[in-house]
């Protein structure tokens, strides 16, 4: 059964839902993520590649957590869910740092970005995730603008989190 999900309107307010194949055929129907990076105590980043099977920026560098919030579902259980579905990630702390909309030729996305700092290993669901690396923010640096990452990683990377980044070096 195809996945459904709440549509929102600029403010995130939901008004309806549509399914993901709606949602991704290129009609910009408004509909909730959420992003969740994952800082070790170093103070790098991890980032997972996705899968080469993904119908959207397949084998590309990606934030360390994302996906879509369930129809009828809350912005943080689908944070707790995505994370432990993707990573394993259990018992952390998300702290908000921003939503913002972005916009691809076939979706438009309402983002609910968090971050985290964790030490613990990964369990990696390799049915979605080629592989996970921790970065650092110089690594990234030199690697933006060369189709490595994907356009929404490298959006949200230049508005804020490289400045958590450096934070979290310190």
């Amino acid at each position: 059964m195809e996945e459904i999900f709440p549509l929102v309107d600029e403010s995130g307010k939901v008004i309806g839902q549509a399914t993901r194949s709606k949602c991704h055929n290129g009609s910009k129907m408004l509909h909730p993520v959420v992003h969740l990076y994952v800082f070790n105590g170093r103070g790098e980043l991890l980032l997972q590649k996705r899968a080469a099977n993904k119908d959207i920026q397949p084998g590309k560098w990606d934030t360390s957590v994302g996906g879509h919030v369930n129809s009828g579902e809350s912005v943080e259980d689908a944070l707790y869910r995505e994370a432990k579905e993707e990573l394993g990630m259990e018992n952390f702390t998300p702290e908000f740092i921003q939503s913002t909309i972005f916009e691809s030729d076939i979706e438009k996305e309402f983002v609910y970005s968090y971050k985290t700092v964790y030490d613990r290993p990964f369990e990696v669901e390799k049915t979605e995730i080629d592989t996970v690396h921790f970065w650092d923010s110089s690594e990234i640096e030199y690697c933006l603008g060369k189709s490595i990452f994907t356009p929404a990683f490298e959006r949200e990377w230049k508005m804020r989190i490289a400045q958590l980044a450096h934070f979290h070096a310190r």
